[in-house]
C-alpha cells in the first residue's frame, strides 16, 4: 500500500518530523512531498483536502488522514516502541486534535521557518516525490 506524507516544507518542526519518520522507517514505506510543491498540491486536490488544513497529511491507499489521525497512523508503521502511540487512537478525535492544533498553530513561533531546504542523500532523495 502506498503511503505518502504531505508536510509543510517551510516549517522546521515539520521537516524534523519527516527526518524522524525516515530514521524509523528503514524499509522506506513512506514517501514524502511538501504541501507547497506541485506534487503536494496535486495530491491535496486529488484527495479533496481543503487548503485551510494546517496539518501533516497522510495518504494511505485511497484514504487521507490529517492532524492527530495522520500522526498516529504514521507512528503505527514506525520501528521501535513508536508503534504503541497508535493506542491513543481510542482517545476521541476532538481531544487529540485540540492538542495537535496547539502545536500546529505555534510551530513557526516555537520552531521557526526554513530559509533553505536541506539537501538529502541520493538514497533519501528517492523517497521525495
Amino acid at each position: 500500500m502506498e503511503r505518502i506524507v504531505l508536510f509543510d516544507g517551510e516549517c522546521n518542526f515539520c521537516n524534523q518530523s519527516v527526518q524522524f519518520i525516515i530514521e524509523r522507517d528503514p524499509k522506506g514505506r513512506f514517501k514524502f512531498a511538501s504541501q507547497q510543491s506541485e506534487v503536494g498540491q496535486s495530491f491535496m486536490m486529488k484527495y479533496k483536502i481543503p487548503n485551510e488544513v494546517d496539518s501533516i497529511v497522510l495518504i494511505e491507499g485511497s484514504k487521507s488522514y490529517f492532524q492527530s489521525s495522520a500522526a498516529l497512523r504514521i507512528s503505527k508503521s514506525l520501528k521501535g516502541f513508536w508503534k504503541v502511540g497508535f493506542a491513543l487512537i481510542i482517545v476521541p478525535n476532538k481531544i487529540r486534535d485540540r492538542a495537535y492544533n496547539l502545536i500546529a498553530k505555534n510551530r513557526y513561533k516555537w520552531f521557526g521557518k526554513l530559509e533553505a531546504c536541506e539537501l538529502p542523500s541520493p538514497e533519501i532523495k528517492k523517497r521525495f516525490l
